[in-house]
């Protein structure tokens, strides 16, 4: 079994081919398996799980990446370039890099708001969050985020940001049509990250530091809900599935990834995941859920009405612990900052 031929988008030397090579067949004895198969009894040569696209270069210093998000309208990912204090924008047909924002200290979150036109980034160096205009690509506000913005929600309905101050235990409320903080709400521990589920129109919080998972309702900006989440250990990454209301929350002490049914407000599934994992990201057509994580190991799981399954698991590059989903062509984007002494965005995609 193979992971096909991938593009090569930049020169590298023979010890990094080599190097890469040597992933690339780790992940297809890894993630070469294919759904409920059995590499002992199947007749047929099992589809790998993933193939490499290509490896793009990225601009700047060898130096940490951190989240992504995608503005499908315009096709450019938004990218958080931790160590220069960068967002890179990249365009999704290209591969592309189309610009270098600079000035936004110790970028953590991203989040691209295709309605408003804008990419919200927070800055720790500043502890700001940092409007961006998508047109333009300028820095058009600089808003207070508390002792620490990390993760960034955006609540539709009440035109509202919410942004996780991880050691500030708190989260940071923001009008989106005024650039305007106007309200704190106290979590009571360390917090990590936040999104916003379409169906109750809630927003989710980890409070990584309780071991539990708050809700929120952004009519009032109060607590609702605190859920407790047995068996978490630094429950930091989290994403919503809505249609399946199913909240996926990566836990980086312990390296497992929960699956909590909100109906129930019970956990469904305990899955052990690659070491200290961080982002999640979720391709809704295909029912198919990434963890990826620190160690660089990236977890690939099934979902379904039926249940969630483990698919399989295996290296995608060192330190790759974000990643984004292009819904159009199910690519799956992960920043390396480090192949042959470049960072480069290197581009997955689901096996044939």
């Amino acid at each position: 079994m193979t992971l096909g031929k991938p593009k090569r988008a930049q020169s590298l030397s023979h010890q990094c081919c080599a190097v890469f090579a040597w992933v690339l067949a780790s992940l297809t004895m890894t993630l070469g398996l294919p759904y409920g198969g059995n590499a002992a009894t199947s007749d047929q040569p099992a589809a790998p799980l993933l193939q490499h696209v290509g490896d793009y270069p990225l601009p700047g210093a060898t130096t940490r990446w951190d989240y992504l998000s995608l503005d499908p309208t315009r096709s450019r990912l938004f990218v958080a370039h931790l160590g220069d204090s960068a967002v890179v924008v990249m365009d999704t047909k290209t591969k592309a890099v189309l610009a270098t924002i600079s000035n936004i200290g110790h970028v953590h979150g991203t989040l691209a708001v295709p309605e408003l036109g804008r990419v919200y980034a927070s800055a720790t160096g500043t502890d700001e969050i940092v409007a961006i205009d998508v047109t333009t690509l300028k820095i058009i506000a600089r808003i207070p985020g508390g002792v620490y913005p990390d993760g960034i929600a955006y609540a539709p309905e009440v035109g509202k940001l919410y942004v996780s101050d991880e050691t500030g235990n708190t989260e940071t409320v923001i009008d989106a049509r005024t650039n305007q903080r106007i309200a704190t709400v106290e979590l009571g521990g360390a917090v990590g990250n936040t999104q916003y589920d379409p169906v109750s129109k809630h927003i989710f919080v980890n409070v990584q530091g309780r071991g539990t998972l708050v809700e929120i309702d952004p009519r009032v900006d109060k607590i609702v809900d605190r859920i407790v989440l047995p068996g978490a250990d630094g429950n930091h990454g989290l994403l919503i599935e809505p249609k399946l209301h199913l909240a996926f929350i990566a836990c980086e002490g312990n390296s497992r990834m929960l699956v909590l049914d909100l109906k129930t407000k019970q956990l469904a599934a305990n899955f052990e995941v690659g070491q200290s994992p961080d982002v999640l990201g979720y391709d809704a057509d295909l029912g198919r859920l990434y963890v990826a994580s620190e160690s660089g190991v990236l977890s690939i799981f099934h979902v379904a009405a039926t249940g969630v399954t483990k698919a399989g698991e295996g290296f995608v590059g060192p330190n790759a612990h974000s990643l984004a989903i292009d819904p159009a062509t199910h690519e799956i984007y992960l920043p390396v900052k480090d192949v042959d002494h470049h960072p480069v965005m290197r581009v997955m995609k689901p096996g044939a």
